[in-house]
Parts: C-alpha cells; sequence; structure tokens
C-alpha cells in the first residue's frame, strides 16, 4: 500500500528538484504554481544564469520553449507520483505535433508560464500532452508533445540498444 504524500499549499514551496529527475543546471522550470487533474501550469523567469541564456541576443532562443513544455509533462507526473507515494521515474520526449513558435526568444527578465494539459494516456506510458507558453496573455508558444514514461526506464533503454 503507498501512503498519500499532501502537496503544499502554497504548490510554490515546493521545489521543483523534488518533482522532475533532473538536477541543476538542468532544470528549467523556477516554479510549480496551479495544478490540477492532468494540468501543471509552470513559470520559468529567464535571467543571465538561465540554461541557454545567449548573450548576442540577451535572451533565450525560442526553441528552448519545447523543453520548458517537457519539464513541466514531467513535474506533473512527478506531482502524481509524489501524491502516490511513488519514486519520481525518468521520461522521454518522443516527439512534437502543431509546433509553433509565435517569438524568436524568451526575453531577459521576463517571466514566462507553461501550461500541460493530458489529453491521452495508455497504461504502458505513452501520452500526448497539449502545452502552451504565455508571457502575460499572449501565447508564446503552442505544441502537442508524445511522452513516453516506462515502468523501468533502465530496462527501457537497455532494450533499445540490444
Amino acid at each position: 500500500m503507498t501512503q498519500e504524500y499532501l502537496l503544499p499549499e502554497p504548490l510554490s514551496q515546493l521545489p521543483v528538484a523534488e518533482v522532475v529527475p533532473h538536477r541543476d543546471p538542468m532544470i528549467l522550470i523556477d516554479t510549480l504554481v496551479e495544478h490540477g487533474p492532468d494540468t501543471l501550469l509552470t513559470q520559468t523567469n529567464i535571467t543571465k544564469q538561465s540554461p541557454y541564456f545567449d548573450a548576442a541576443i540577451d535572451a533565450v532562443p525560442n526553441y528552448v520553449g519545447i523543453e520548458y513544455m517537457a519539464q513541466s509533462i514531467a513535474a506533473l507526473a512527478g506531482l502524481e507520483a509524489k501524491s502516490r507515494g511513488e519514486a519520481i521515474r525518468v521520461g522521454f520526449l518522443l516527439g512534437s505535433r502543431k509546433l509553433k513558435m509565435h517569438r524568436p526568444n524568451y526575453t531577459l527578465g521576463e517571466s514566462y508560464q507553461t501550461r500541460v494539459t493530458r489529453l491521452y494516456q495508455e497504461e504502458s506510458g505513452l501520452a500526448v500532452f497539449d502545452c502552451q507558453v504565455f508571457h502575460g496573455d499572449t501565447l508564446v508558444a503552442e505544441a502537442n508533445v508524445n511522452v513516453f514514461q516506462p515502468q523501468d526506464a533502465l530496462a527501457y533503454i537497455s532494450e533499445s540498444q540490444g
């Protein structure tokens, strides 16, 4: 029997590192903002210390937005696992559909919110998410993201290499 874990109120008090299988400096999202069934809203603040910050453009390039989406999906999976008393598991980004980047970059000093919503999930761990990145009320990026979270990531990696 797994023990239930109560998520903190407000959610922003929970460190992102406790729910994603990444470690600094590769944690790209800063704050967990709002969680509901099958959905999570996160925030990323762009600083000169942000991973992938490009001093030549004083921003983070827009293609990093897909990783903001992927890490927000990982954080949702981590929150769900934590609430069931289970270990945080590694997942894999398989690809995206309908990817649209509406801006060339994520600007220094600005904050962006990423909303991920599960559209579909199989028992195997394959899932599809609707994802959007916003700056205020402005849609900055959007995609349907396909992910896979196997029960045993090491066994899955070994099988795919052999």
